[in-house]
């Protein structure tokens, strides 16, 4: 407990918030043993579950790719951007807590409209519950970090490490983000869709580097605000995007022949 406190603020007096902890950090195994298995986003190419995926669409109505993607970001770029607004405070620690996640979720939106290539449709309800994932995630930990204003910073201050882990983790992302992007066309998946294998990067050496640096945002995130649900919130997503980088391993293994079996799913040499 005295170590954990040395890097933590303390537990806020919220029910709401240490619930959401408890069930995140609860949940990190069914987590990431849920994407090993493969049963992974509905607009994911290596979902096996099109027939699943189709009957979803069926019933509850689809949209283009391109908007449900803009529809998971949008909310949380707007909860983070009111946030400068709705909580005016001056604290650095909290006023880089806003910049970062406004930053993180502008980036999404960003690339969605400019960078990313998009065919085919989402199912609605997919949609509208990872949206409201996003989104919640996003006010929690904001409003985590309103109960340690006028605390004492932890004994160990990482705010700064984290800022430069944020940093390193966006532009890592989106540079693998460009290069998967330059691997279609626009429109592609009119007809049979032609999957590469992706070059460039650190891909040659995993291949969802994308995925590591994303976890290197939330983990940037955690530590520039050091609360109990941001530590939650970051290791929920790393174990989700080990199971995810894991099954996408697993899917070019047997879609390629020629992949190289020495690339990694996650972490160059290790994972």
């Amino acid at each position: 407990m005295e170590m954990a406190t040395s890097f933590l603020y303390p537990p806020p007096p919220s029910v709401l918030l240490n619930t959401m902890t408890v069930v995140g950090l609860a949940a990190l195994p069914v987590i990431g043993l849920s994407e090993v298995r493969g049963n992974n986003l509905k607009y994911s190419k290596f979902n096996n579950n099109n027939a699943s995926s189709s009957s979803q669409k069926q019933r509850f109505g689809s949209i283009s790719s391109r908007t449900g993607m803009l529809c998971l970001y949008t909310p949380a770029f707007l909860a983070a951007s009111a946030s400068f607004v709705l909580s005016p405070s001056q604290n650095l620690r909290f006023l880089l807590l806003k910049s970062a996640l406004s930053i993180h979720f502008f980036k999404r939106i960003f690339e969605v409209l400019f960078i990313h290539k998009y065919s085919g449709e989402m199912a609605s309800d997919a949609a509208f519950t990872i949206s409201s994932g996003y989104f919640s995630s996003a006010a929690l930990v904001l409003y985590s970090q309103s109960f340690a204003l006028g605390l004492p910073d932890p004994g160990l201050d990482l705010k700064f490490y984290g800022i430069l882990m944020f940093v390193v983790g966006i532009v890592g992302n989106m540079y693998h983000h460009v290069l998967l992007a330059k691997l279609r066309k626009e429109g592609d998946g009119g007809g049979k869709k032609e999957y590469k294998i992706p070059k460039g990067g650190l891909f040659g050496e995993v291949i969802c580097p994308h995925y590591m640096f994303e976890i290197l945002v939330f983990w940037g995130f955690f530590m520039i605000s050091q609360t109990i649900y941001s530590l939650s919130l970051a290791m929920s997503t790393t174990f989700y995007l080990m199971g995810r980088s894991y099954a996408t391993r697993r899917w070019y293994l047997s879609k390629f022949d020629d992949f190289p079996k020495r690339i990694k799913a996650l972490i160059p040499f290790v994972f």
